[in-house]
């Protein structure tokens, strides 16, 4: 295969990868503007809905760091492939599904091709990219799902459902149909000779037993630490990502409009995904991390607000919080002493198995305390006790890193 002399291979890459993150969030998101419609459809209650939201995070847990071995394994470029071809097959299983069980486990089969997406795009950032290209490049590819989301929240309701004569099943179909594409189009795109030996060299240094990298890995206490925190990160990105447009509707807007709504947290995470890695150099990461779990945590109190300016303000702190932590976490745990490119992708799956616990448990939590309570109100306090927390973890980050530039 030729490609122009005149393209450079690293952002053709980076175009794939994100292709590839996007077709990702188009199957997460997916679910999120038709969960009534699916809630009366199946006969299932919101702790049934909080549950399947959560299903993918469940397998995710367990299947992240075997999914990480294996990118480091295979390469990046051929696990993102089967990554594709799992999260479509996922797609449309969901389409298919009768019952509450059936939607369970094909949702939860996305955990099996998501963790292999999340270990391979870093490990291929980190392959292609160095300095401050190396945060571009993050930041640009973060921005898949988002506006993966973004085309699905502001789609479904008034284009895709009238299309298709109100079928939820068809636009799951079609959503799978894209990742499908996507997959293909990525493998195509990703054969270029230097890409295939970039690929067999890392192979080659691949020397250590994957369980001896792991027990390193847990040996650098700001490993622990990002691990802590990744919990909460995903306790906060998925618990509202799954629940906003439903949370909007509690408060009184139109499918339609909340649907509209939801949307400002994409657009808003879209241009701080561009901007904020790019600014988060080294020496000032810890900070930024810092500062988003604050904006993070007046969020979730300004959720709590009727349709107005206060709420608009919560959805834009919402989505500047949401548009870097994960990305400025995962830039601050693979630059960590004794990482380095080989251990990407193991290090990137042992992040993604510690933050689905929270990818679980944030729909779950919140699903659950709507039919205690009858509201989204407690599950947001509890969302703002867990940004209180990373914003302590971030402190201990930086107090760790002050210390170990002590002189002995």
């Amino acid at each position: 295969m030729q490609f122009s002399a005149n393209l450079n291979i690293k952002w053709l890459i980076l175009f794939g990868v994100w292709l590839v993150y996007f077709s990702f969030g188009l199957t997460i998101s997916g679910l999120a503007p038709i969960v009534k419609i699916i809630l009366i459809d199946l006969k299932m209650s919101h702790t049934e809905m909080g549950s399947v939201l959560g299903a993918w995070q469940l397998i995710y847990i367990v299947s992240a760091i075997p999914c990480g071995i294996l990118v480091d394994r295979i390469g990046p470029r051929k696990a993102l492939f089967v990554a594709a071809i799992i999260m479509a097959i996922s797609g449309l299983a969901r389409s298919l599904s009768s019952d509450y069980l059936a939607l369970f486990l094909s949702v939860a089969l996305f955990g099996l091709g998501g963790p292999i997406v999340s270990s391979g795009a870093p490990k291929l950032v980190a392959l292609w990219f160095s300095g401050k290209d190396r945060g571009l490049a993050m930041g640009v590819y973060i921005t898949g799902p988002a506006l993966a989301g973004l085309l699905t929240l502001s789609s479904t309701h008034p284009i895709f459902l009238p299309l298709f004569e109100n079928s939820w099943r068809s636009v799951i179909q079609l959503w799978s149909l894209v990742t499908l594409f996507i997959g293909f189009f990525w493998i195509y795109i990703s054969s270029h000779p230097k890409s295939l030996a970039i690929e067999n060299q890392i192979a080659t240094e691949q020397k250590r037993t994957q369980l001896q990298e792991v027990t390193e890995l847990l040996k650098i206490a700001p490993v622990r630490i990002m691990l802590f925190m990744a919990v909460g990160i995903f306790m906060f990105n998925h618990g509202l990502n799954n629940w906003l447009p439903e949370l909007l509707r509690a408060n009184g807007m139109s499918a339609v409009n909340a649907g509209y709504w939801a949307t400002i947290p994409t657009i808003v995470g879209v241009i701080g995904a561009l901007s904020i890695p790019r600014y988060a150099s080294p020496e000032r990461r810890v900070l930024i991390l810092s500062l988003l779990t604050i904006a993070g945590g007046c969020a979730t109190l300004f959720l709590l607000s009727a349709p107005g300016p206060l709420l608009f303000l919560g959805l834009m702190l919402q989505g500047i919080a949401r548009s870097s932590l994960m990305t400025i976490a995962i830039l601050t745990l693979v630059e960590q002493p004794g990482i380095g490119k080989t251990r990407a992708g193991i290090v990137s799956g042992l992040f993604f198995s510690a933050a689905e616990v929270g990818g679980v448990g944030g729909p779950i939590m919140l699903g659950y305390l709507y039919d205690v309570t009858g509201g989204f109100t407690a599950g947001l306090h509890m969302l703002t006790i867990i940004m209180i927390a990373l914003f302590f973890g971030s402190v201990n980050l930086k107090y760790m890193a002050s210390s170990s530039q002590k002189p002995r």
